[in-house]
């Protein structure tokens, strides 16, 4: 059995496990509070954007009730207004007069979460929420992340990435509607992009899936062209394809036409 310095938990946060897994040899006593501040951080980002709670601040927004100047708060619509813009609307945080950032705030939490390990001095992490991924520094000394990128419908992995720093974020169609109708889409299986920044790859994957195939294989293309950001597409017959840069983050090859 393989044993490695650091420490890891897991706890149910946003509905979900999520799990901080810190490889740098710290002790204990150091390990301990990182990963208490870790958890709280996530809890708080919880309890302000997530609309399902009613006292949360996204929810008073929408009652159009009194909410907090919280610079967090103000610093997430901007961006989600952003990404509107980049994606041509095809992400979208605002719907039918609902505000909703949950296609890029679990990106951007854990985004935030990775910079403050990094800062704490916990460098070798891997954070893990659902589709989301955001890794740095090594596994081991050495040593790249080897991270096996599920199929959300599945569970089977399709691909494996391997790399010392890069987010991952798999979105697989929960609630993602086509924002100009308000219909959920359907028509693509999945749709994975890997990135520097963990936040901007999980509304890329949003606003692609929303796109449907043909609309996201363009502009899946248009990234790749701007050379930050790659993506992996899985159809509903189950074919997979990826742009070129894709695969030199590991596993079989498989790249968009045209």
């Amino acid at each position: 059995m393989t044993t490695f310095p650091g420490s890891a938990r897991v706890e149910m946060v946003m509905g979900i496990p999520v799990s901080v897994d810190i490889r740098t040899a710290l002790p204990q006593r150091e390990l301990v509070p990182v990963l208490d501040d870790a958890f709280a951080w996530l809890r708080w980002v919880d309890e302000t954007f997530n609309p399902a709670r009613e006292d949360s601040q996204i929810s008073a927004l929408n009652r159009g009730g009194t909410i907090r100047q919280i610079p967090e708060l103000i610093e997430v619509l901007h961006r989600c207004d952003e990404l509107s813009e980049a994606t041509g609307g095809w992400f979208e945080s605002r719907i039918n007069g609902v505000i909703d950032t949950s296609g890029y705030i679990k990106g951007w939490a854990l985004e935030r979460l990775s910079r403050a390990l990094t800062n704490a001095g916990a460098v070798d992490h891997r954070i893990t929420a659902g589709g989301d991924i955001r890794v740095r520094g090594s596994a081991a000394p050495g040593k790249r992340w080897q991270v096996g990128i599920r199929d959300p419908r599945t569970g089977l992995v399709r691909r494996a990435v391997f790399t010392h720093d890069l987010g991952i974020a798999t979105t697989g169609g929960a609630k993602v509607v086509d924002p100009r109708t308000g219909i959920r889409q359907d028509s693509l299986g999945s749709v994975t992009v890997l990135g520097p920044d963990l936040s901007v790859a999980d509304a890329y994957a949003t606003a692609m899936y929303a796109m449907g195939p043909v609309l996201a294989r363009r502009f899946a293309m248009e990234l790749a062209a701007a050379g930050a950001y790659e993506t992996m597409l899985i159809g509903r017959d189950d074919q997979e394809v990826s742009t070129p840069g894709f695969a030199a983050h590991g596993g079989p090859e498989a790249r968009l036409a045209g």
